[in-house]
Formats: structure tokens, sequence, C-alpha cells
């Protein structure tokens, strides 16, 4: 019997459509779930979500809830990570003490200094975590959705290198499906690898039938005046590879977009978007509950572009798949630091993940990543040695910060948002430093 566990499975509307999906598959409709998370009425409402999609879907999966996490992990085959730490407070904080200071962002989740932030209050969750799994379920696969995801991963592989952890992402796959639908070329009669950062890999080939789709891009965009003003765009243009991110996700990690009010509107953005997506996932979350109260249907998604089902089917049925995948970068990309963590195609199935090794990439997008994975990896030396002044550090390699604020600004905003967050930091990070510090 194959046993999945949800850490973190208040996301409700996340864990009903992965359950959807993971019950989807014949082989896998007699799972045995288990759901935890540390708020005891959210996991009341994904513990009667999940049973209502096992019904209505036929199935037969064995459903508890605990909020004991080691509890939870005993005999895990697979483990779902979709924790959020602090909530959308934490998230209301990483974005608008910034935009005080000027500094725009629109999600704040990946790198940027919403993205060191994000990280710092999940470092040490992910360390109890995979302390965790080594006791409990040491043989289980880590799959991982929280962001920031290649920070999250590679933290992982510092502290817990014997965890099989793998971070899974729909960036891919959705840009592929929304570039065909562009063009009129269903996703299923392409052919497409991509690799790079996540939220800012690269579609290196895209093809139907081996006839290369990048010419029929290039033609709609000459065509429509409109898709010129969409940041994804902007960088296709200028180096000559399409991103795997949204241009909401894109426009924050490059100093481009964000700094001023005319390429804000030019580029059609929304500062602080986030805040509004998290609050409509807050209203989501209220109405299962509603539903579930008075025995309305909830509805349900199957969702193609998730992979941890998939990735479970193919590990237990031994079904081979590939998918875009985000693990450490041992030989995979040649011109991307060593040990960093990459998205990459990925061969699965019952003997594992097998990530393929593509080499180099184009010049111009490996120097695109390199400024994102030096954020990461100052922001993971934060953690690791407890100084603070590294956080600093990592924000002022972050373009979007160190093309709007001065370094001095950058300190303030750290003591800042130091202070906000208090104690889901680590201990030693607490410590707020002067601007004029030497």
């Amino acid at each position: 019997m194959t046993t999945v566990t949800f850490i973190g499975a208040g996301s409700v509307v996340f864990t009903r459509q992965l359950v959807a999906a993971l019950l989807g598959f014949a082989e896998l409709a007699d799972v045995t779930l288990v759901l935890h998370d540390v708020d005891a009425a959210r996991l009341a409402v994904a513990e009667g979500t999940a049973r209502q999609v096992n019904e209505r879907l036929g199935a037969s999966a064995a459903i508890s809830s605990t909020l004991d996490r080691r509890a939870a992990l005993e005999g895990a085959d697979f483990v779902i990570n979709t924790i959020q730490v602090g909530g959308i407070d934490a998230t209301r904080k990483d974005l608008e003490i910034p935009a005080r200071y000027g500094l725009n962002q629109t999600i704040g989740d990946t790198t940027g200094i919403g993205g060191v932030f994000r990280g710092l209050r999940t470092f040490p969750v992910l360390s109890e975590l995979t302390a965790d799994i080594r006791r409990y379920c040491p043989d289980a696969w880590l799959l991982n959705y929280t962001n920031p995801m290649a920070m999250n991963i590679w933290w992982a592989s510092v502290v817990a290198p014997e965890v099989k952890a793998v971070g899974l992402c729909h960036s891919v796959y959705w840009t592929v499906h929304d570039l065909g639908e562009l063009i009129g070329v269903p996703i299923e009669e392409t052919r497409y690898r991509a690799a790079g950062v996540n939220h800012q890999a690269w579609l290196l080939e895209w093809t139907r039938d081996g006839e290369d789709l990048y010419p029929l891009l290039r033609e709609k965009i000459r065509a429509d005046d409109g898709l010129s003003r969409r940041v994804r765009v902007e960088i296709f243009r200028r180096l000559g590879f399409y991103p795997t991110e949204t241009s909401e996700h894109s426009s924050e990690y490059l100093p481009w977009f964000l700094r001023s009010v005319e390429q804000i509107e030019r580029y059609r953005l929304r500062p602080l978007e986030y805040i509004g997506i998290s609050e409509e996932n807050v209203a989501e979350f209220e109405q299962a509950k509603r539903s579930l109260a008075d025995g309305t249907p909830l509805v349900l998604e199957q969702n193609a572009a998730e992979y941890a089902p998939q990735v479970i089917h193919s590990m237990v049925t031994g079904t081979p798949r590939v998918i875009h995948a985000n693990v450490v970068n041992a030989g995979l990309i040649d011109n991307l630091p060593q040990g960093a963590v990459v998205e990459v195609p990925t061969t699965v199935d019952a003997s594992g993940l097998t990530p393929h090794a593509v080499g180099a990439l184009p010049v111009q997008c490996a120097a695109l990543n390199r400024p994102y994975l030096s954020v990461a990896e100052l922001t993971i030396e934060a953690v690791r040695t407890g100084d603070p002044r590294l956080i600093r550090q990592a924000v002022l390699m972050d373009p979007n910060a160190n093309s709007t604020l001065t370094p001095e600004q950058i300190w303030e905003l750290c003591n800042d948002l130091v202070t906000a967050h208090g104690d889901l930091l680590p201990e030693p990070l607490r410590e707020l430093i002067p601007a004029d510090a030497l």
C-alpha cells in the first residue's frame, strides 16, 4: 500500500487539486492519504475535502489527518510539501514594507527581497521536516511545491543531502500550453525542452514534427502590438529564448520593469498583485468550509499540469514520464554553478528520477540566471552561518532591488523586515545592523 503524506494540507484548494489528480489514476485509487497542518481548522477542511473527492471519484483511499507531523510521516512513501510559513500576514509584510521604500514587487515569493525573507522563514521548518523524514520515513521522496523553490531544494541538499528531494512546479507546462494556444498548436502535438532555474528557465526546444515553432510565435508577436507590452515577450525579443514564468513573476527578477511608473504602465504590471491573490485564496478556503458544512459539492479539478501525482504514479507503476524538475546541479547545466538548484527535463519511472544533462545554456540566458542564483546562495549562507550581514548582501545582489534602492536603503529595509517577521526568522538573523555600520 502506498502512503502519501501532505505537509501543509491546509492549502485546501491545492490539496483538493492534488488529491483529485492522484485518485484519478486507477492504480492509485486505494492509496493511504495522511494530511497534516499546524492549523486545526484548515486541517479539518482539508480532510473533509479529501473525503468528498474520494467519494465522488469512486476511489477507496484510506484518509486520516493529524496535527502531529511526526505521526503523519511515519511510514510515508511520498511527502508532498505545500507549507507557507507565516501565511498571508507574512506575505503582506514581504510586499508592503518594501513598497514603502519604492521597491515594487508583484509576487515576492521566488527571489528578490520577498523571496529572501520567505526563504529565511521556511528553512528552519524544512530543517525540522527533513530531520523527521530521515527518522520516520527515510526512503520517502520529498516532493516540494513550496516557494522559494530553488532556495528550498538547495537548502534541503545542504542540511539533509541523503533525503530524496525534488522541486515540482507547473510553470514550464503552462508556458508551452499557453504558447501553443496562441499559435494554434496543441501541447500534445509538440516536443519541448526547457532548462535554467525555477521561474526563469528557457524554452530551448519547441517543435512539432521536427519543425521549430519559434518562427510562428514571432509572426504572432509582429501582428499584435499588445503582445509587445508583455514582459516575457520583451525578454524573448532581447535574449532570443522564451522564459518559463509569467510576465508578472518575470518582471521582479530583473532591473528593467518595476523601477519606474512608465515601465509599469507600459508592461501593464500590478505591483503588490500577490496580496490580492492571497486574499482570493483565503476566500476560497472560506467557501470550501461553507460548502462542506452545507453539503454543496466542491469543484473538482484534475490538473494535467501538476507533477506530484504523475511522479507518484510513475514510481509506483513503472510508467515512464518526462517532466521538468528542480534538482541539484550535478553536471546538468555546465555554465551555471554546480551545487545550485536548476530546472531541467527529468525522466521519472520505477527507479526514481533521472535528470537530463543539457550541457551549456545559451550564454545570455545563463548570464541572466546567475544573479538569481547569487541571491539564493547568499540567503542559504546567511542561515547556514548565522551571519545577518549576508541577508543584506543577498538583497544587494538582486537586480530589482539594486536598481531601485541605495545600499543604505537596503540595509534599513532589511532591518524593518527583520523586525516585522520577528521570531519566524532564525534567532541569529534577528540582529539589526545600522546602515552605516562597518
